[in-house]
Parts: C-alpha cells; sequence; structure tokens
C-alpha cells in the first residue's frame, strides 16, 4: 500500500510523559471538585471523554464555561509538570529517527490523531522538540468518541496541504486497541506499537494490521 498520509498518536506512541498527564488530571479534580476522582483508563481515550467521566462521577453538570475552567486548570498543571515536575518524561525509541525520515522524504504527510486536547498535545509536542513535525491534527476536543476523529484528521491535512487524502492511503500509527478501532472505523490501516501498555501479542489479537515492539527502524515504505 503506497502511504501519503500518516497519523501519529501521542501518549506510548511518540512520547512517555512520565505520569504527567495524568498528574495534571489528577490536580484539576481536586482542586475542582475536592477529589482526584475515579481511577481513569487513559490508554487512547480523549481527553474530553474522560472529563466527561469525571462530572458524572462528582454528580456535577458540565457546560461550556466548566469545560474551558478545567482545561486552563489542567494546561497549567500539564505544562508545570512536564517542566518542573519530575517525571521523567522521554521521547520513545526510533521517533526521532522516523520523523526526520518522513520530513525528509516529503511524499508523505505528518499531522496527529490523538486524544489530548490541543492545547495539551502542542504543550508535550514543544516539550520534547517534536511540535515542528506536526503542523495539523484532530484532538481529543474536537469529539469525546476517538473513532469520530479520523474524518477531522483527513479535512486538516487536506486544508493544510491542499489536496484530498483518503482513508486507504493513509497509516494511523498507535499504541493501543483504541487507535487500531479508530483507524478501522475511518478506513485506514493502523501500525501498532508496542511501547505503551499493551504488547505486540495483544495488539495483534486487536486486529492491526502491522505490530512492532517499537518505530526503531521502521520504514514507512515497507508498511
Amino acid at each position: 500500500m503506497t502511504v501519503e498520509l500518516c497519523l501519529f498518536d501521542i501518549d506510548g506512541t511518540l512520547v512517555d510523559t512520565g505520569g504527567a498527564g495524568m498528574r495534571a488530571l489528577e490536580e484539576t479534580a481536586q482542586c475542582l471538585f475536592g477529589a482526584r476522582g475515579p481511577k481513569l483508563d487513559l490508554a487512547g481515550s480523549t481527553d474530553s471523554g474522560l472529563v466527561i467521566e469525571m462530572y458524572e462521577h462528582f454528580g456535577e453538570v458540565m457546560s461550556g464555561d466548566s469545560l474551558g475552567r478545567f482545561y486552563s486548570h489542567y494546561l497549567e498543571r500539564l505544562e508545570w509538570n512536564l517542566a518542573h515536575g519530575g517525571f521523567g518524561g522521554r521521547v520513545l525509541p526510533g521517533v526521532v529517527e522516523m520523523l526526520d525520515r518522513l520530513a525528509g522524504d516529503g511524499s508523505v504527510s505528518v499531522g496527529l490523531l490523538t486524544g489530548n486536547i490541543a492545547d495539551g498535545a502542542r504543550a508535550k509536542m514543544r516539550h520534547f522538540g517534536l511540535d515542528h513535525h506536526f503542523p495539523f491534527g484532530a484532538f481529543g476536543d474536537d469529539h469525546h468518541d476517538r473513532n469520530l476523529l479520523g474524518p477531522v484528521a483527513l479535512e486538516r491535512a487536506a486544508r493544510h496541504a491542499g489536496r484530498e487524502f483518503q482513508a486507504g492511503t493513509t497509516l494511523v500509527i498507535g499504541d493501543t486497541p483504541k487507535d487500531i478501532r479508530c483507524a478501522r472505523a475511518m478506513g485506514a490501516r493502523c501500525l501498532a506499537v508496542a511501547t505503551g501498555s499493551f504488547s505486540a501479542t495483544q495488539l495483534r489479537e486487536q486486529g492491526a494490521e502491522i505490530v512492532v515492539e517499537s518505530l526503531v527502524g521502521v520504514e514507512i515504505g515497507d508498511c
């Protein structure tokens, strides 16, 4: 298959924040609700879906204003944690080399397809020095349902590149079963990488077309 568009997940695929994001969510819940809230499953979830879950847990009504307050506090805590929290985050193996190869090739457009809200995604990419690789994307504040983010990403890719992209020539790169289902929902293929919380065996069982242990040495042209 010719790949014309690569859409990358962030957490567990490009970077490991060492828990800075989870702590920011907990700190925000503590500030707004007085408790850290329910145990959250971050793997492949959208930030807006997690916030909905929190509001339901605390029996609070979520409005546009309250959502704005939540995101504002979350972003403040996320940036502080990344810069000063000592969480020991890192760019995952093979990521920089793969992105540099794609940038040098020029025939493949590269964007994000992530559950992070847009400003949170940008904060993480800036912190780890990857932001220049991702001029567009679809994010967790576009919709709480990750399976609906694929068409948003295709539209933004087209707007950025000045040409249409088809799902059939799009590769979604992620580390969770939710990434695999998102790719399937939009009609794209998935390159699943076992650098997150799921093993290669688990990702194969979920139906990923291509599964690798890490992105080290992975050539998009071979996918």
